[in-house]
Formats: structure tokens, sequence, C-alpha cells
């Protein structure tokens, strides 16, 4: 004989009405809660604002997105588009205990790009324990209502989106903030920021002809792979600026940069700071004067 299942029951249900302000600048959750489903838990939708980041601590469910149904088990992480048509549901042999909530907030479109959301909204291998602690917290904030409740809730919800990065990093899947095909040029630059690289060079690396791959690049990375390395380079001369006594020409040389002047026009237009300038405000007084 089945087992008989109660109703889905709401141990915890939470609602807020985030300022326009917070709205700007924050995630903010106007609705969530801890479910308890039932047999009857299902729910379809054509459209719905913000986004419902769901953990399932018990039970079973599904997902379907663009027609396409994906299994939820236990320790399971989803996240749903809800301004795409989706539905959900508990398994009725099986119903799936959830904590949830419905954020909204900016750039959360890009980032369902980067973590291939609509292809893949289950997360396997998440954090559970980890995420449990933040979606209570994040309960406790919006039923206490203090005046720091909208950015402690941001940084709740921003750690939860760190999980999901991390579960997608561990698992076979999607590619996360670096499509595969970018892997290996990437990694060159990365590597060996110092050496000579060409637009051509980097996209022989990846298999690619050299308009696509530099059209690919400036639409993961919103740059181009050139200026992509002078950014790396930078990088690395802001950590020798102030970690080390090297005079700038050395630590031009260093980075890539054959000739000292370039460098300086480089490091300015990235920092607005000439490079002695930088060394002086992050390093302190203790490092020896430096000319130019």
């Amino acid at each position: 004989m089945s087992r008989r299942y109660p109703p889905t029951r709401f141990p915890v249900s939470l609602f807020a009405t985030p300022s326009p302000a917070h709205q700007d600048i924050f995630y903010t959750v106007p609705r969530a809660g801890h479910l308890l489903g039932g047999p009857d838990h299902h729910i379809q939708r054509t459209h719905f604002p913000g986004h419902e980041l769901i953990l399932c601590c018990g039970g079973r469910g599904w997902v379907r997105i663009d027609g396409r149904t994906h299994p939820v088990k236990s320790g399971d992480f989803v996240w749903i588009n809800c301004h795409r048509p989706h539905e959900h549901a508990a398994v009725k042999d099986d119903p799936w205990e959830v904590l949830w909530i419905r954020v909204e907030g900016p750039r959360l479109e890009q980032i369902c790009q980067i973590l291939a959301v609509a292809t893949t909204p289950v997360f396997g291998g998440f954090d559970r324990r980890s995420a449990g602690v933040l979606y209570r917290q994040i309960f406790k904030q919006m039923a206490g209502e203090g005046p720091n409740a909208p950015a402690l809730v941001h940084a709740l919800v921003a750690r939860l989106i760190a999980l999901a990065f991390c579960a997608r990093q561990r698992t076979p899947g999607p590619p996360v903030v670096v499509p595969r095909v970018l892997a290996r040029p990437v990694e060159r630059i990365r590597l060996f920021y110092f050496e000579r690289h060409t637009v051509a060079g980097l996209a022989k690396l990846a298999g690619m002809s050299t308009t696509h791959f530099a059209r690919v690049f400036k639409a993961t990375f919103g740059t181009s792979p050139i200026d992509w390395l002078r950014r790396e380079r930078i990088s690395q001369a802001k950590r020798r600026l102030v970690e080390t006594t090297a005079a700038i020409k050395e630590i031009a040389e260093q980075v890539g940069y054959a000739d000292r002047y370039f460098f300086s026009k480089d490091f300015k237009q990235h920092t607005g700071l000439t490079p002695r300038q930088f060394r002086q405000r992050e390093g302190g007084d203790w490092r020896r004067p430096e000319p130019g």
C-alpha cells in the first residue's frame, strides 16, 4: 500500500516589499519560505517576476523548462528564471521539502546565462549544509525587518549565488564564466602574460578563425583579447609595485612591456594613476623613492 501524504503546507511563509531605492542596488527577496510539499504541489506559469532559488531538503520533485523535464532529488539546488515559461512540482509518492526564495535584482539575467540556467536549472553537488544556513539567515532578516536587513539579505543572496558557481564547477555540465573553447587561450594569457601574443595565435589555440575567436571572446568578456591581456599585465604590475622595490622599468619588462613609456601610459589609462603614484598610494611611505 502506498503511503498517504498530507497536502502541501508552509511552516515558514514570508513576504517583503523592498523599496525602489533598494531594488536598484541590492538583491531583494519579496517572497520566501519553507515548504513541505504534498501530492498536490504543482505550479505552472508562463511569466512571473523574479528568480526562484530552491533547495531540496528531502523527497523528490521536478522542474520543466522549455518543454524539458529535470528531476530534482534531496540535496539539489534549483534555479528557475520565472520570466520564462516554467513548471515545477513534487513527486506524488515522495513529495519534496524545500527552502526557497524569490529574488529580484541587477544582473540576474546575465548570471543565468553564465550558469546556463535555461538548459541546466538543477545543480547537483551543492553545499546543502551551507546553503541551508543561508536560507534560514535570510528568513530571519526578512522576519525581523531591521534597518540593515536589505543590505544583509543582499549579502546572503550573493553568497548563495556563489555556492551555485562552486557547484557548477565541481560537476560535469555547462561551462562557467569561461567557455571551454576559450579555456586554452585564456590559460595561456594568464600563465604567460609577459610573452608577446597575437589574436591569430590565440585563435589557433582555440581552434577557431581569428574573426570568430575575437567575436566569441568579446561576447564573453566584454573586451578584446589584446585588451584583456593588457589588463592581466597591469594586474601583475600592481602586485609587483606594492610587494617589491623593483624599479618601474624592471617591472614593465617583467610583465611584458619593452618600453617603460607605453607601460606607464597603459597603467594610467587603466588605474587613473602613474605607476609611481600607485606605489605611493598602495605601498605606503616605506618604499624607496622612484623617479617618474
